[in-house]
């Protein structure tokens, strides 16, 4: 097992890797900026190294800082966790050529799937279902872009091919937007990924946001556990995940997870990894891949009883996956909102002093959280400040559960979005189920 981990990340997350640590008695090593001296896991973890002023490019963001303090401490891996670093694949790369693990995909890996032309090229091959679209970049020529949109039928949707966390898309009703939708989207795409590439896809009037979580050794072994479904979700930012998705069946969840398992061992892919897709009409279509732990993760790991955060350092140190597909067993539901601290009506942060935090609890209710009483939080960084996660044996007693939490969680100094959590709750529409990604746009009227 690795004997130290830096975890180079910060809130509720790097609290997680730590607690996951210290379950494999790996010693810890929190990285932080100057603004996050008394954030909980840098209380608790065995050694702490401060790496820079608040903004991020100065700290989280800082390879040499990172990578410096993994030596002063005498580590052997670093931890990116999600966000920031964590699908960087020149930080990975600079990593391992520094004689430290990476604890996550190979820098190649990372390369390939986070461009999204070439992702969704390797999973065609791979007879992974992709959204009808270019099939590579588009090119400069206006009749030959004019062309691929006929075919494809209005609207569609402009992606940058180095695109993520919802930014570097724009849809197109008609062709005398076209043009310029694209002129824009690759310039947005220069300036905001370095890269200027954009594609073209069918763009789906209302879908699901389905993935699926893969665990992936050194030695071809892949094992897919399960599906989760992320539609809920605000500007292309996810607000609530459930696990298992409600409507797929066993039949769609294996074919479905056959054919990313397959595309797993093509690429060689090692560690914790999310296959996107949009789900419509009973059909998946590939969007893209997350080379990383997922923030919504929580809930598979309720459902199947795997601690993917421990896989992950698992297969770091180089063991083999315990578990083949047929040993993986699903129970039950589990549903997680993300608490954020931003006002409920206009989203603008809410940073500032916790006066008093109060976790809920009961049976089936887990809180992922940095928050204590007395702790501030800074404007610095994403407002997202903690997870409530219900499990039940079915949807509607995880559901009940959840609104049982909801109602008990005091955070007293800021403002927060559970209220607009509580009101989702009792939307009928909700207790339904299957729900599109516009959904949530069109009930808070926002264009």
């Amino acid at each position: 097992m690795l004997e130290k981990v830096v975890i180079a990340n910060r809130g509720e997350i790097a609290l997680r890797i730590l607690r996951a640590c210290r379950e494999l008695g790996i010693k810890t090593v929190a990285v932080h900026s100057t603004a996050d001296f008394n954030l909980q896991h840098v209380l608790l973890a065995d050694e702490s190294v401060c790496i820079g002023p608040p903004a991020s490019k100065d700290s989280y963001l800082n390879m040499p800082a990172i990578i410096s303090a993994a030596e002063v401490t005498d580590s052997v891996a670093i931890h990116p966790g999600y966000g920031f670093l964590s699908e960087n694949a020149d930080f990975a790369e600079r990593v391992e050529k520094s004689g430290f693990i990476f604890v996550g995909p190979k820098a190649e890996t990372i390369r390939l799937m986070g461009d999204k032309v070439s992702a969704i090229r390797l999973m065609k091959a791979a007879g992974v279902p992709c959204v009808p679209g270019s099939g590579g970049p588009l090119g400069g020529e206006p009749d030959e872009n004019f062309r691929i949109a006929r075919e494809l039928g209005y609207p569609v949707i402009i992606k940058a091919a180095g695109g993520g966390g919802g930014r570097g898309m724009r849809v197109v009703h008609s062709e005398a937007t076209l043009l310029n939708a694209i002129n824009v989207t690759q310039a947005e795409a220069a300036a905001a990924f370095g890269n200027p590439e954009v594609y073209m896809e069918k763009f789906l009037e209302k879908p699901r946001h389905i993935e699926i979580q893969v665990l992936a050794d050194h030695y071809g072994n892949v094992v897919h556990l399960g599906e989760r479904d992320c539609s809920l979700q605000r500007r292309h930012q996810k607000v609530i995940e459930e696990a298992p998705a409600p409507g797929i069946s066993v039949k769609q969840r294996k074919s479905i997870g056959d054919r990313c398992i397959a595309a797993c061992r093509e690429v060689g892919y090692r560690g914790a990894g999310t296959l996107e897709f949009l789900y419509q009409d009973g059909e998946f279509y590939f969007i893209e891949m997350n080379t990383r732990v997922q923030v919504e993760h929580p809930v598979t790991e309720q459902i199947t009883g795997i601690d993917i955060v421990k896989a992950q350092l698992r297969i770091a140190a180089g063991e083999r996956l315990p578990w083949a597909q047929n040993d993986i067993v699903f129970r039950g539901h589990a549903i997680e909102c993300r608490i954020n601290a931003e006002d409920p009506n206009g989203f603008i942060p809410s940073p500032g002093p916790i006066k008093l935090f109060h976790a809920p609890g009961g049976p089936g209710i887990r809180i992922d959280s940095h928050l204590y009483s007395g702790y501030t939080v800074p404007p610095h960084y994403d407002s997202m400040i903690g997870k409530v996660i219900a499990y039940g044996e079915d949807r509607d007693t995880a559901i009940v559960r959840m609104k049982n939490a909801l109602s008990e969680m005091v955070i007293e100094g800021i403002k927060t979005n559970i209220p607009l959590h509580q009101e989702i709750f009792n939307h009928a529409a909700f207790k339904a189920g299957g729900l599109d990604i516009h959904y949530l746009e069109r009930r808070l009227g926002i264009k």
